[in-house]
């Protein structure tokens, strides 16, 4: 199928891009990689009539590590977030997620800002700013504000991000000494979408795991924590006895859909909280 015909928008400063969507409203859509947009644009899930695209602004590319947070520009193509040696030292949970967003061609043209606007349930990294208690900053007719991402994911490709806003920013506290990270998911083919999926982090200190986040993704209209087993996996010794608690608190109730039912989600959520709880003991280099 092709597209529904649209008028199209290249703004230079985010004040005039700003300015079109409060002028289109909810006929305007953005386009930033476009790996999620056009194909709803081709399949006519989505018929706007103005495509502002945001590729000419500049600046919001950037990768830094900004005082005690890493700094991610909105349009930071996953293949630079990927192979960033700021991402590798100060972010290595969104290090580890990278290579399982879809293909290279995919990463080359995707954007780390659309992935998080566009809000999949069952895509990498929003989980991965859950875990790892981040914030997106989003600018609006009123300037910048800041949203944590526990509020910011609102409901199934719904977010905080207002008609007239668009995403600029997304930080994540700086990696310490004492973090550690964990990350892994199911799919039937790499690339995929994950049946199910788990990014976590947590501190270590002489009396075990402390600060544990563990952010599933797949298992239902946002990313969500599973606070019962962070519970269940704070200190002492994590061991298979523990493990199990943890596994048996798993606070989760999927859904069935077509790549599994609920029962096969809920064992495999177990699967995977075994499996990344061991990466969290594992010893940073």
């Amino acid at each position: 199928m092709k597209p529904a015909p649209f008028a199209y928008a290249k703004p230079r400063t985010l004040k005039e891009a700003i300015a079109l969507l409060g002028k289109h409203k909810d006929n305007a859509k953005l386009l930033a990689g476009g790996q999620s947009l056009i194909a709803t644009l081709n399949m006519r899930l989505s018929a706007p009539t103005l495509l502002i695209d945001l590729n000419g602004l500049k600046g919001l590319d950037r990768i830094a590590r900004k005082g005690a947070k890493v700094e991610i520009g909105a349009l930071a193509r996953h293949v630079d977030v990927e192979r960033s040696d700021v991402i590798a030292q100060y972010a290595p949970l969104i290090a580890r997620a990278m290579p399982h967003i879809g293909h290279p061609a995919i990463r080359n043209r995707g954007t780390f800002g659309g992935s998080i606007a566009f809000a999949d349930p069952a895509a990498e990294l929003p989980a991965c700013l859950l875990a790892l208690d981040g914030e997106i900053e989003i600018t609006g007719p009123k300037g910048k504000r800041t949203v944590k991402a526990e509020t910011f994911f609102k409901g199934l490709f719904e977010t905080a991000i207002g008609p007239r806003d668009v995403l600029t920013a997304i930080r994540v506290p700086a990696a310490a000494k004492d973090n550690r990270y964990g990350f892994s998911e199911l799919s039937r083919r790499h690339g995929d979408y994950a049946i199910v999926g788990l990014a976590a982090s947590a501190r270590t200190t002489s009396k075990g795991l402390a600060d544990v986040r563990l952010a599933f993704f797949g298992v239902d209209a946002t990313p969500l924590r599973a606070r019962k087993a962070e519970t269940a996996l704070t200190g002492g010794t994590i061991d298979d006895k523990r493990l199990n608690a943890a596994v048996a608190a798993l606070d989760l109730d999927p859904s069935d859909d077509v790549q599994a039912t609920a029962a096969v989600k809920k064992h495999l959520a177990g699967v995977l909280l075994k499996r990344v709880a061991r990466q969290l003991l594992e010893t940073r280099t």
